[in-house]
C-alpha cells in the first residue's frame, strides 16, 4: 500500500507561480511512475506531467514550457514547479504513483488561479 500526501496548492494570480509537492510512503515495491494529474470543475481528469525513475518526464501540450516535473527517488518525492499561471490551470491536482502492481492517487491539491 502506497500512501501519497501532496502540498503546495494555494490561490494565485495570473501569471504567478506555485511549486506542488508530494511524497510517497509505505510502499514495499519501488515506484516507476510518479505523475500529476488534474480536474477542473465539468472536465475530465488529465495528465499533467509525467517522470519515470530514470528521470524522463513528459508534459500535456498546455503546460509545456511552464511547468516543471522533477522527483527526488531517495525521498520517493515529485514536485511540480508551475510558473506563468492562467486562469484555465485552475483545478484539483492529483498525484499518482505507479509500482509494478497498480496505481495509487492521493487526495489532490486545489490550485486556483485568479485572473
Amino acid at each position: 500500500q502506497v500512501q501519497l500526501e501532496e502540498s503546495g496548492g494555494g490561490l494565485v494570480q495570473a501569471g504567478g507561480s506555485l511549486r506542488l509537492s508530494c511524497a510517497a510512503s509505505g510502499s514495499n515495491f519501488r515506484i516507476n511512475f510518479m505523475d500529476w494529474d488534474r480536474q477542473a470543475p465539468v472536465k475530465q481528469r488529465e495528465l499533467v506531467a509525467s517522470s519515470t525513475r530514470g528521470g524522463s518526464t513528459n508534459y500535456a501540450d498546455c503546460v509545456k514550457g511552464r511547468f516543471t516535473i522533477s522527483r527526488d527517488n531517495t525521498k520517493n518525492t515529485v514536485y511540480l514547479q508551475m510558473n506563468s499561471l492562467k486562469p484555465e490551470d485552475t483545478a484539483v491536482y492529483y498525484c499518482r504513483a505507479t509500482t509494478t502492481l497498480r496505481q495509487y492517487w492521493g487526495k489532490g491539491s486545489l490550485v486556483t488561479v485568479s485572473s
